[in-house]
């Protein structure tokens, strides 16, 4: 007798269906799994057959055929053993209870329905297809249910299952929990930080546009403390941003507990000993990287020299982009990559060049080979290289408190505002995604500023990209002001931005 159940799987961050289609014939007893199963789903066989007995069912003893289709696919992790199918093969489920039922689960010995990852994704795929009801791990039950107009059903045990689908047991849908109605919390707050006023006003600049920030300054003079700062005066996310960073920590399985949609920014800080498939992604088993899981949020590099050439200059295509494409003989995935990328180094090996207390004992070519471990490219896109300087102790010791990042975030809310009507009807979110053709449009500049940017190209010779980079950050700058048009101030201050555009002075 055959029997067909409809599953999900996923690959990269995409559902796609799967059939999963359960033969028995006479013979003697062998179980097959075929349609590029991986080691994890063809182990399932052994699995199937512990709870089907410790749930009470018997295991067929004739000949198990199961194929799951689309054939050319790989198949992958252990989602596709709930044993529902053989069970229907048999007779005990009728197969138009079936009809309109996908299933999604890892299978345990004693027939436990446990979580899987990617269930968002699952539900995303299904919605507004018609389906009568989405059966998933109790664990994945407030996942599933964020979507609108799906019916989940949370189960745990496979008697559970069977009960459902031969309507001796009713479930009842889950009600649709997305919510962004989460109240902020305390956090970091940029009143802890004491000085670097400059260092302030730009993050606050980057934050209203988008911007990528490159912080430079001695140890000790508080890099980290700012861009650990940075996520409370970012706006809050939206819906649709929530979902697809959901999405993402969803499928790799980094969700936190009770926890099933992201309300907050994702800040990632990665060692500088990461792997070039650690930060961009991939792996034998293609999985995201950090810059994907920063994706709608901040991915903070610190000591930006130490990390290997090979890893930062992969940084490039997906900050250019907002994608990054990771291409396998099996398959070709596409993650999102839409961050803020906060970077921090010292001006120099020893770390004290232009400190007024310590002095440098570097060499003009020492700091020079320093420097060049981050390249040209990469340097262009980084929109702000800020120069914080170490605190005086006056400043570092005063009873004072700077000002609330919530102050700042309303200056920054009202900014991206702004930016969001002026883009209306386009993919653009915020300046720092302007493409040329708007620029032209939206960032005109006076006969001043335009004399302005002519010198800064000529004296620091600034590349095309570095050129746009400064327009988009005064368009920020303006923004910020409640001004339409770009003048020459905004651009002299967009321009100062790009300190390691200047010649080392030692």
């Amino acid at each position: 007798m055959l029997a067909k159940v409809c599953s999900v799987a996923v690959n990269g961050l995409e559902a796609y269906p799967v059939q999963v289609e359960v033969d028995l014939a006479g013979g003697l007893p062998l179980f097959t799994v075929v349609g590029l199963p991986d080691a994890t789903v063809r182990e399932s066989r052994d699995r199937v057959r512990s709870a089907l007995r410790n749930s009470g069912f018997s295991f067929p003893q004739r000949r198990v055929t199961v194929n799951l289709a689309p054939a050319d696919l790989p198949k992958e992790g252990a989602g596709f053993e709930l044993p529902v199918g053989i069970l229907a093969a048999e007779g005990l489920i009728p197969a138009e209870a079936l009809d309109g039922i996908v299933l999604a689960g890892e299978v345990s010995l004693e027939g436990a329905i446990k979580a899987v990852r990617g269930v968002l994704s699952m539900a995303v795929y299904y919605r507004g297809r018609g389906i009568r009801g989405l059966l998933v791990p109790a664990e994945n039950g407030a996942e599933a249910a964020i979507i609108e107009g799906l019916p989940v059903y949370a189960v745990s045990t496979i008697p559970q299952v069977v009960e459902f689908l031969t309507s001796r047991q009713p479930l009842t849908a889950m009600e649709t929990s997305a919510s962004l109605t989460r109240p902020r919390t305390g956090g970091l707050d940029f009143g802890e930080v004491r000085g670097q006023q400059h260092a302030k006003r730009a993050l606050e600049v980057a934050a209203a546009g988008g911007h990528n920030v490159l912080l430079v300054g001695p140890p000790g003079s508080g890099k980290t403390m700012l861009a650990q700062r940075l996520p409370g005066i970012l706006p809050e996310m939206t819906l649709d941003e929530a979902i697809e960073t959901s999405r993402i920590h969803s499928v790799s399985g980094l969700l936190p507990s009770g926890e099933p949609l992201l309300c907050t920014r994702p800040f990632r800080s990665p060692h500088h000993s990461i792997s070039d498939a650690g930060l961009i992604g991939g792996g034998t088993i293609p999985r995201p990287g950090e810059i994907s899981l920063a994706h709608n949020g901040i991915l903070f590099l610190d000591e930006i020299p130490e990390y290997r050439r090979n890893v930062l200059e992969g940084l490039r295509q997906p900050l250019e982009d907002g994608t990054i494409g990771i291409t396998r003989v099996a398959c070709a995935l596409s993650y999102p990559a839409r961050v803020m990328l906060i970077a921090a180094m010292n001006p120099c090996p020893c770390g004290y060049l232009g400190d007024r207390v310590r002095p440098c004992l570097c060499s003009p070519m020492q700091i020079q080979k320093y420097r060049a471990r981050i390249s040209g490219p990469l340097l262009d896109r980084l929109d702000l290289h800020i120069e914080v300087p170490a605190v005086p102790f006056r400043e570092l010791a005063g009873d004072g408190r700077g000002e609330e990042s919530s102050t700042i975030r309303e200056r920054v809310v009202c900014a991206r505002a702004r930016q969001i009507e002026r883009y209306k009807g386009s993919r653009t979110r915020c300046n720092a995604q302007l493409r040329p053709a708007q620029m032209r449009k939206f960032c005109p500049l006076d006969a001043a500023g335009r004399s302005l940017v002519e010198q800064a190209v000529t004296r620091l010779g600034l590349s095309a990209r570095a050129y746009m980079r400064v327009i988009k950050v005064a368009r920020t700058i303006a923004d910020l002001e409640g001004n339409e048009s770009v003048s020459a101030a905004h651009v002299a201050e967009a321009v100062q931005y790009r300190s390691l555009d200047r010649p080392v002075l030692v």
